[in-house]
């Protein structure tokens, strides 16, 4: 397939970079530079992450940082196999779900410290370093120090989603200390400084992972919990542990594609996957009518799966080998219609459409590589950054179901259901494709389309992430659990007004959009080649670059 084949989000599609030694791509030029300078100094390409994460906390902070929680897939060169880790954390021990109906909510609220769960990051570093890493952690964190204490210049897409972000930062006393300048978010270009997130990273230099979780840190963060009306204590931090988990997989065109199990959304790209194999996909037109009406029943049908079974497999059994099974697939398909779309279906939480998240990958010299993806959900989390400390805490336990039967309902030292997905995809047992599409719900979309475009229409690493998407959004007006009207098709500007109006023709309510499709990054290996190539999509401010 030639580039331009495909339409794309950009009038001059960028050109795919390549390299031989190691790669970094994430959504920020600082934070590719400082992953890159970490390879190039000996570290691995999980060294090469965690610095770039750091960095990633400081140049967007209304995306990610120490208060959020991280997943991750680790290629490791010298065992062969793939290895995952869930950083996600849990919700308060001390807190019931009497205490938030008690304080008049009906379910657990997007802002304050009601819907925090505890911070997996600074865990999620550690225990990846622990068994991937080389380089010294402090090594890791410096450039980050650096550049909070003497400044950076924020990028434009960063700046736009601050600028939106104000009122919210408005509102709370830490949030307006620490991330408006004189009351404002900073505007594109102007330097910016975070002294207090500095003094954070030093801390873990000072003392590791144990001053964010039985340290000085921690107990500040346990303090202030309890002075806001949180539950959030220092033993909840205490106890704060990461879980490594094996990556579950599904077949799709002579490729494996990876992903790790609940309490993330990234079945819902395998489900997908396996409703659409025996499509020939091959035949139709990557960006028309038909293959779009296909992805969106698909999306449908999984993510009514997700809606019921997706949730803390420590509280539920989450049926995964059914889920991905044949005779799943055969029967989600056998609902699927190809001339009209589906109107009766559990809806999707209207909550999960968020696009607050950062994904990052990394492939060093030794041919390790690493697909990770860290959120605080919200547009800077809860909305509520402790003071002295430099961050905003996350908001994921607003993602509890409100049905007590529910297998994600709310229950005390829980795990939320958790939108963010790292993808990787092996062939023949080696590693080819380390891979991310940030943007709550997007993100199986924004996977699939990016899978589809590679893998069964062959654009190149770059172009599969810049060809227009499409994003289903679910009924927020359920009626008994029931999606009754099908639900919107947001469409990216570029399709022709005949795709729009095909896609209306078989029932579906059809809107272009600027935003809400996502951010990818993605690192190709070409092991006979001896190349990698790196595709870092324009939605966002970064790039992929490579030595």
């Amino acid at each position: 397939m030639s580039r331009h084949d495909l339409r794309t989000f950009s009038a001059h599609p960028r050109p795919t970079v390549t390299s031989r030694h190691g790669m970094v791509a994430t959504s920020q030029p600082l934070a590719v530079q400082t992953g890159l300078d970490v390879l190039k100094a000996g570290g691995t390409a999980v060294d090469a992450a965690i610095a770039a994460n750091a960095m990633l906390g400081l140049v967007e902070p209304m995306s990610c940082g120490l208060g959020g929680d991280l997943f991750a897939i680790v290629w490791n060169e010298a065992d062969g196999r793939l290895h995952g880790l869930n950083a996600s954390g849990r919700s308060p021990a001390s807190m019931t779900w009497q205490d938030v109906l008690d304080r008049g909510h009906a379910k657990v609220p997007f802002q304050g410290p009601l819907s925090w769960s505890a911070p997996g990051c600074v865990d999620g570093w550690y225990a990846l370093h622990e068994r991937f890493g080389r380089l010294p952690m402090e090594a890791l964190l410096q450039p980050t120090i650096a550049a909070a204490r003497n400044g950076f210049e924020v990028t434009p897409v960063i700046a736009r989603q601050w600028a939106a972000a104000t009122e919210r930062l408005e509102d709370d006393p830490g949030a307006r200390d620490v991330f408006l300048v004189d009351g404002r978010a900073p505007p594109a270009g102007e330097r910016f400084v975070n002294p207090q997130l500095a003094r954070t990273l030093e801390a873990l230099c000072a003392a590791g992972r144990d001053a964010f979780y039985r340290g000085d840190l921690g107990d500040a963060l346990a303090a202030f919990s309890a002075t806001a009306g949180g539950f959030l204590t220092k033993e909840d931090l205490a106890t704060h542990r990461s879980s490594w988990v094996d990556p579950v997989c599904v077949t799709f065109r002579g490729h494996q594609v990876w992903q790790l199990p609940p309490n993330t959304q990234g079945l819902a790209l395998l489900q997908m996957l396996t409703i659409l194999d025996p499509f020939d996909l091959e035949s139709m037109d990557p960006q028309g009518v038909e293959l779009l009406h296909l992805l969106i029943e698909a999306k449908k049908l999984a993510y009514e799966d997700r809606a019921r079974f997706y949730a803390d497999p420590d509280f539920f059994d989450v049926p995964i080998e059914a889920l991905l099974s044949d005779e799943r697939a055969a029967h989600l398909r056998g609902r699927l219609d190809p001339n009209h779309a589906a109107t009766e279906l559990i809806p999707d939480d209207p909550r999960t459409a968020h696009t607050d998240t950062v994904y990052l990958t990394a492939v060093d010299a030794d041919g390790n590589a690493v697909s990770l993806i860290q959120s605080i959900y919200q547009d800077f989390g809860s909305g509520v950054v402790p003071p002295d400390l430099g961050f905003a805490m996350q908001n994921r336990a607003c993602l509890f179901h409100v049905d007590p039967a529910h297998a994600n309902a709310y229950r005390p030292g829980k795990r939320p259901f958790h939108t963010i997905m790292p993808g990787f995809v092996t062939r023949d047992g080696r590693p080819v494709f380390s891979f991310g599409v940030m943007g709550g719900d997007m993100q199986p979309q924004g996977q699939l389309q990016v899978l589809l475009h590679r893998l069964v229409f062959g654009a190149d690493v770059q172009m599969a992430g810049e060809a227009l998407r499409f994003r289903h959004a679910g009924s927020s007006t359920p009626v008994d659990h029931v999606m009754t009207d099908g639900g919107t098709v947001f469409l990216e500007p570029g399709f022709p007004e005949a795709v729009l109006e095909g896609l209306r023709q078989k029932g579906h309510r059809v809107e272009t959009r600027n935003e809400g499709f996502g951010g990818y990054q993605g690192i190709w290996i070409d092991r006979e080649a001896g190349l990698l190539h790196g595709g870092s999509e324009p939605r966002k401010d970064g790039c992929a670059l490579g030595y």
